[in-house]
């Protein structure tokens, strides 16, 4: 298996090739927005996208699934939740939600849109570091702490050299950039408009995941569970020095500033160029 995650094999590829920076929605926890679009691109990468697109095309997958549901289904977003159901609840394992992770429809988009490019996955994640590995459409994956450690290491500089950062190779504003915070899926997905009052549960941290499963509650036909504690934010790669509740807020804040956010002309219309994009997935 290729070690995707290889800091060394990375920093040779960009060197060479064209590379999309696929940056995981939690990113304002540990870096100023728009200082690390900058630093990315300072870096040599090519491209900087937000996984806010991938989000969406998931979540009109579950909304399709979720109408009228016959049976308990679990969110399949988050790679630590698929991958212990897989080993600790193996029963479980034909409840997960058959579409891939925002990270795979992101990766698949990019891979169609800019199809000289090789794509780098970078969240907070060790679980996606496996996700990345066993996917085609992701050619390499860091963490924030990778990434820090690298910006410190090529000397990348630390504050804003122009108010105009070049912002995101964006493909529209989505609300999907609460993502990374518990909930953040049936918050954005309008599930709780095809689910029946109180059929739906958030439950973040494997601990409490692992109650429920053990002793389930049979009303429930809609579970958003994430393996750490506050959902992505609460990752082992994000700030330390921050609470969860601190992350949040800023999560919160940048979803509040990113509304007045513009889309590149050349970039809208980004749903008729990735039709025909298979989202879903077999667990």
């Amino acid at each position: 298996m290729v070690n995707k995650n290889n800091i060394q094999i990375i920093e040779k590829a960009l060197k060479k090739q064209k590379i999309v920076a696929m940056l995981a929605p939690s990113f304002v926890t540990d870096f100023e927005y728009p200082l690390i679009l900058q630093q990315l691109r300072e870096f040599g990468f090519d491209k900087v996208v937000e996984l806010t697109f991938g989000a969406k095309m998931v979540n009109k997958q579950y909304h399709k699934i979720l109408k009228n549901p016959k049976k308990l289904f679990i969110s399949s977003v988050c790679p630590g939740i698929v991958e212990t159901i897989k080993k600790e609840f193996p029963e479980y394992k034909k409840n997960l939600v058959p579409v891939i992770s925002p990270m795979i429809a992101t990766a698949k988009m990019c891979k169609k849109i800019y199809p000289k490019h090789k794509t780098c996955f970078i969240s907070p994640c060790s679980f996606k570091k496996i996700e990345a590995e066993q996917s085609k459409d992701v050619d390499y994956a860091l963490d924030y702490r990778q990434l820090k450690e690298l910006f410190t290491q090529r000397g990348i500089k630390n504050n804003l050299v122009t108010k105009d950062s070049n912002g995101f190779d964006r493909f529209y504003n989505e609300y999907t950039r609460i993502y990374p915070v518990s909930g953040g899926l049936l918050q954005t997905a309008h599930i709780k408009g095809v689910l029946h009052v109180n059929s739906s549960k958030v439950i973040d941290g494997w601990g409490e995941i692992s109650k429920f499963l053990k002793n389930p509650d049979k009303n429930i036909k809609f579970l958003d569970i994430t393996f750490c504690k506050g959902g992505c934010i609460g990752g082992p790669f994000t700030n330390q020095k921050l609470s969860v509740e601190e992350k949040k807020k800023k999560v919160l804040a940048y979803l509040e500033l990113s509304k007045s956010l513009t889309i590149p002309k050349e970039n809208k219309g980004v749903f008729n160029k990735v039709k025909g994009l298979r989202l879903k997935k077999v667990y």
